[in-house]
């Protein structure tokens, strides 16, 4: 045979050879090298929709218990967080310059009361004078002259007259002796109401001063093992969902950082028109009332809220990873597609001002608010993606309704790429 048939023969089995070979091999580096998708499944179930906020634990009501009069603290008969009744004693004014007072006001009475009855005593004798003077006239004419019977008659008026002023001197004594009963009995510090004491901010032997403003001792919650205030501040943006919530009655939960594991239940009973700005934030303040029989919620406790503003039961469920989810490459989209990641449904005229938000009305505005529900969402289309255009309805923490689309419960939703690690295994 000859020496270039032979090398032609030798060819032919050798590029045979690796053609057999180089298929397979183009199809394993094709699929090793492919990209390969995470997905997550739509699952029929209940969605519930939660307005969260922050909030501050208050009491009630808090009763404030001052002192209306002034001097040294000789007894203190409570501590923080003692319960206490109405009436009690909860701190003592040492009381002798008022006991002094008292004495002083009881002696000037009794003194008017003296007066009075020297006055009348008085005033008896001149109306018998006068009476003896109209008699001895009576019997003979010019037995006293005029000037003598009017210096009778002028003399009972001025006795009257006078017990007049002792009657009034001894009003005015017992509005002075009540003064200082009513002062006395001032010093002896009483709690208003039955509660709590949970704010003392006096010691014993301290000095009050009260001539110029009542100096708060101490501070009494009510009911504090009843019921307990929440206030939430709730942003401007949701407060809307919450008045929503409130006439539907919905409930409130709400955790504190002392019981993390424990789940507080409430209700919302006030909401507030008076608004609070901070750094351009608008908040409203909303009141949540739970109840508090073990004294686990303490006043000033930072409570993290949660509102049911809206729920829906047995719907399919979005994933929300998969309404995030966003092809970074053109070429893993089918090419029927590719506008919706190319660019070309953002583009606009540079004439087609009504785009501009601050230019838009208030019904433009509403109306694309509205079409932000209209999403597309991509499924797993052979070696590309597919989108499917949907519509979302109400969402939550991990899950978003599927109102409409092209999709049902169990089908699977692509929500990233696998990672090399991933694909290894």
């Amino acid at each position: 045979m000859k020496p270039v048939l032979k090398w032609l023969i030798f060819l032919a089995i050798v590029g045979g050879i690796g053609a057999a070979v180089a298929g397979p091999a183009m199809r394993y580096w094709k699929e090793r090298h492919r990209v390969r998708w995470d997905t997550a499944e739509i699952v029929q179930g209940d969605i519930t929709r939660f307005v969260n906020s922050t909030g501050e634990v208050r009491p009630v009501r808090s009763v404030s218990v001052g002192s209306f009069v002034s001097g040294p603290i000789v007894e203190l008969n409570v501590d923080f967080n003692d319960e206490v009744k109405s009436g009690d004693v909860l701190a003592r004014v040492d009381p002798r310059l008022f006991k002094a007072e008292t004495a002083r006001a009881e002696a000037a009475l009794a003194t008017r009361k003296a007066e009075l009855e020297r006055i009348e005593a008085e005033l008896q004798q001149a109306v018998n004078n006068f009476d003896r003077g109209e008699k001895l006239r009576a019997k003979r004419e010019g037995f006293l002259s005029e000037s003598e019977m009017d210096s009778l008659t002028f003399e009972v008026k001025s006795l009257q007259a006078q017990r007049k002023v002792a009657e009034a001197t001894i009003l005015q004594a017992q509005a002075t002796l009540e003064n200082a009963m009513a002062n006395l009995n001032y010093c002896e510090i009483t709690a208003p109401v039955d509660g709590i004491v949970i704010d003392r901010k006096i010691d014993p032997g301290q000095t009050l001063a009260a001539q110029f403003q009542t100096p708060e001792l101490f501070i009494v919650a009510p009911d504090l093992r009843k019921t307990v205030h929440v206030f939430a501040s709730v942003d401007e943006a949701d407060i809307g969902l919450v008045q929503k919530a409130q006439a539907e009655s919905r409930p409130v939960t709400f955790t504190v950082d002392a019981h993390p594991d424990m789940v507080f239940e409430g209700s919302i009973v006030q909401i507030r028109v008076s608004s609070a700005t901070t750094q351009n934030v608008v908040t409203y303040p909303v009141v949540i009332e739970t109840k508090n029989p073990d004294l686990k919620l303490l006043p000033g406790m930072t409570a993290s809220i949660s509102f049911e503003v809206d729920s829906i039961q047995d719907v399919p469920k979005l994933p929300n990873t998969a309404l995030r989810f966003f092809p970074d490459d053109a070429q893993q989209v089918r090419e029927q597609d590719r506008y919706l990641i190319d660019g070309t449904t953002w583009k606009k005229p540079t004439s087609d001002v009504a785009e501009d938000d601050s230019l838009m009305s208030a019904a433009e505005k509403a109306t694309r608010r509205r079409q932000r529900s209209q999403r597309h969402v991509w499924v797993i289309d052979g070696e590309l993606l597919k989108a499917v255009p949907i519509v979302t309805g109400l969402s939550e923490h991990g899950f978003t309704e599927l109102k409409s689309g092209d999709l049902s419960a169990g089908d699977s939703l692509v929500i990233g790429k696998q990672t090399d690690s991933e694909n290894s295994m």
